[in-house]
């Protein structure tokens, strides 16, 4: 029997996939782009520093990458074979875990491996430059696909003992940022406590973000033991997550009776989120009367007393930091900062809110069923919309009251006319365009649900178009106006920079939403019939004028 035959089938199929080449092209293209940027917009500083500058955006976007790559390739590589029943059948031969698991893994791993492969010979460009020494080339590279490989495997290991895609992406998450963030930070903030020199090494180790930073070749002299001590325990980790998985995955996959205590967690659970018996008859009468579909997507009571819990842990965070920092704690820093926090936490959110019903609905064969009755397109969209709003509507209004507190100290607190100028820019572009976002989503959100593989895939995918795309156009703008300022053309100040990132946010947010809305509006019962149908390559699409491919063709003139 071949060794690993499903990696070997997988790699196979990879070769065949024009996604594979478009990936590592588009990888490399993109840092390529971020490179030239850096550079140009650092003329007037010494090589040196452009250097060390281009050295830390590229490879701290290929950490970012690395890290956050598990949660959208593998976190759901094994639960939607549990959901769909399909994993039992593999285990019906001689297949052995690992052989599932690997080949899982290789499968929907690829194209992250790939790009980040094609992304390190770019990270060794300013190694021409001077400045970054090639040992501190060779250990961010070696941290960058650590740290890929770990985000993997635990991403493996969470869709192993789960059969829910979301709770198993929420868990990925959520375990990334214990080890990524919370764990260095209580070391620090022990260090601060105890007025010692350094964090335990227990804290670091266990931190792909600690092991990046130790890579340097500043911190890196002075605390090597430590740098090479959090490279062996992140890597041994990974393993560990990839054996346990190989252990679970047989065993996993059966539908087993619960035990009585696991029933009774199962009721109290029902029981919060949904009420009893008497609770939902009345709650469901409320709500078909009003849409069915809202009562289809808002049927969980307990999500917007998640979302105000979410909220309320931040305040007590933020709480917390008063305490400690008192009047230095008040200032315009902190106030931006939370700003950002609370903006970026609710649009992230509502991005994996957007399409998930009908993502799943989409994927069980539900949505089908549903457009066969009497009920419109327009009507499940307005459904969905409401269930949103109850969702989010309430902490919605509550930040933008908290932005105008924090605008109105970051006004009192402002130095010049200058500064309270772009204080004012900030805040109200900033509320502005928090809700511009939030439309923007729930319409391309819900198109994507219909189209993308998965719901974690249409979040992602969301909030790439929704709020990456605007920054990298803006990037974009903003190094035209450098170039034409090195000519002696018009130099630009910065609340004009500020400005145009909103601007440009807000035209982006109109043009998908017109662009979502009219996809939905006129093809919503085509592409909720095509889970099975693959889509014709771009080229063919682009010079065939046929936006539909041959196959979806016959079934658009089907319905028509």
């Amino acid at each position: 029997m071949t060794f690993l035959p499903i990696v070997a089938r997988e790699l196979r199929v990879a070769s065949r996939r024009r996604s594979t080449y478009w990936v590592r092209i588009g990888a490399a293209l993109a840092v390529i782009i971020i490179g030239t940027w850096v550079f140009l917009m650092g003329q007037r500083e010494s090589p040196g520093d452009i250097s060390k500058t281009l050295f830390g955006v590229l490879t701290g976007s290929a950490l970012l990458y690395s890290l956050l790559s598990g949660i959208r390739d593998t976190a759901d590589c094994l639960s939607s074979e549990k959901r769909e029943g399909t994993l039992g059948l593999l285990f019906l031969t001689d297949l052995r875990g690992y052989d599932v698991v690997i080949g899982k893994m290789t499968a929907n791993s690829l194209n992250a491996f790939y790009s980040v492969l094609a992304v390190l010979p770019m990270m060794a460009v300013p190694l021409l430059l001077g400045g970054v020494g090639l040992g501190e080339f060779g250990r961010s590279a070696l941290v960058t696909v650590n740290t890929l490989f770990f985000s993997l495997t635990l991403g493996l290991c969470m869709s192993s003992v789960s059969r829910s895609g979301r709770k198993a992406a929420t868990l990925t998450f959520l375990l990334l940022m214990l080890f990524a963030v919370v764990i260095p930070a209580c070391g620090l903030w022990l260090t601060f406590l105890h007025n010692w020199n350094w964090p335990p090494r227990g804290f670091l180790a266990l931190s792909p973000i600690a092991n990046y930073v130790l890579a340097w070749d500043a911190v890196y002299k002075a605390h090597t033991d430590d740098f090479w001590w959090g490279v062996g325990v992140i890597h041994g980790m990974a393993w560990l997550f990839l054996l346990f998985s190989s252990l679970v995955a047989p065993r996993s996959w059966q539908d087993r009776p619960a035990g009585v205590q696991q029933l009774r967690w199962r009721e109290r659970w029902q029981l919060w989120s949904h009420g009893d018996l008497h609770e939902r008859r009345g709650f469901r009468k409320r709500l078909l009367d009003q849409n069915p579909f809202f009562w289809l997507a808002a049927r969980a009571r307990l999500k917007p007393a998640l979302a105000w819990g979410g909220l309320g842990l931040l305040g007590c965070a933020w709480a917390l930091g008063l305490s400690k920092f008192h009047r230095d704690w008040l200032c315009p820093p902190v106030y931006i900062m939370t700003g950002v926090v609370l903006s970026l936490g609710l649009k992230a959110w509502f991005a994996t809110e957007a399409g998930r019903q009908i993502a799943e609905d989409r994927k069980r064969g539900a949505l089908e069923l549903l457009l066969s009755t009497p009920l419109t397109v327009r009507e499940i969209l307005r459904g969905q919309l409401m269930a949103l709003r109850r969702h989010f509507f309430g902490p919605l209004i509550l930040i933008l009251i908290v932005g105008c507190l924090l605008f109105y100290g970051c006004l009192v607190d402002g130095q010049d006319e200058e500064s309270r100028t772009s204080y004012r820019v900030f805040w109200i572009g900033g509320m502005v365009t928090l809700v511009s976002d939030l439309v923007a989503l729930y319409w391309v959100g819900l198109w994507l649900g219909l189209t993308a593989k998965n719901p974690n895939r249409a979040a992602s995918a969301s909030v790439a178009r929704v709020l990456i795309l605007p920054g990298i156009a803006w990037s974009l703008l903003l190094l035209l106006l450098a170039l034409n300022s090195m000519r002696g053309g018009y130099q630009a100040s910065f609340n004009v920079f500020l400005s145009l990132w909103f601007v440009l946010g807000l035209l982006t947010d109109l043009a998908l939403s017109v662009w979502a809305r009219n996809k939905l509006l006129t093809q919503f019962r085509v592409a909720a019939t095509q889970r099975f149908l693959a889509q014709p390559g771009f080229f063919k699409r682009l010079f065939t004028g046929n936006q539909s491919g041959g196959e979806h063709g016959t079934i658009a003139a089907a319905h028509e």
